[in-house]
């Protein structure tokens, strides 16, 4: 899995409306609305760089208020989190 932070800059006045249709986008698994010169942070989880492209510049740049994007892709994954889930697998709760 691949994944991808997208910092988006968004018009103002429809920061929830962007952050709700960028949220609905195949690919899209999570988006945060944080303070700072960015309104929103998008993490994108695709099988293939290709897929990025089709998330990032097909679909999520067209979404109306969206204003300008700056995409990073993650490395390696360092969370304690993604770690405990892994390990959870097929466990019975």
């Amino acid at each position: 899995m691949i994944t991808a932070i997208v910092f988006i800059q968004a018009d103002v006045a429809r920061i929830p409306e962007v952050a709700e249709e960028i949220a609905a986008l195949d690919g899209v698994s999570e988006v945060y609305s944080v303070t700072g010169e960015i309104d929103l942070v998008a993490l994108v989880r695709v099988r293939t760089h290709e897929a990025i492209a089709e998330v990032v510049a097909d679909r999520l740049n067209k979404v109306d208020g969206v204003l300008n994007t700056e995409t990073h892709i993650a490395f390696r994954t360092f969370s304690k989190h993604d770690l405990e889930a892994a390990f959870a697998l097929g466990a019975e709760d």
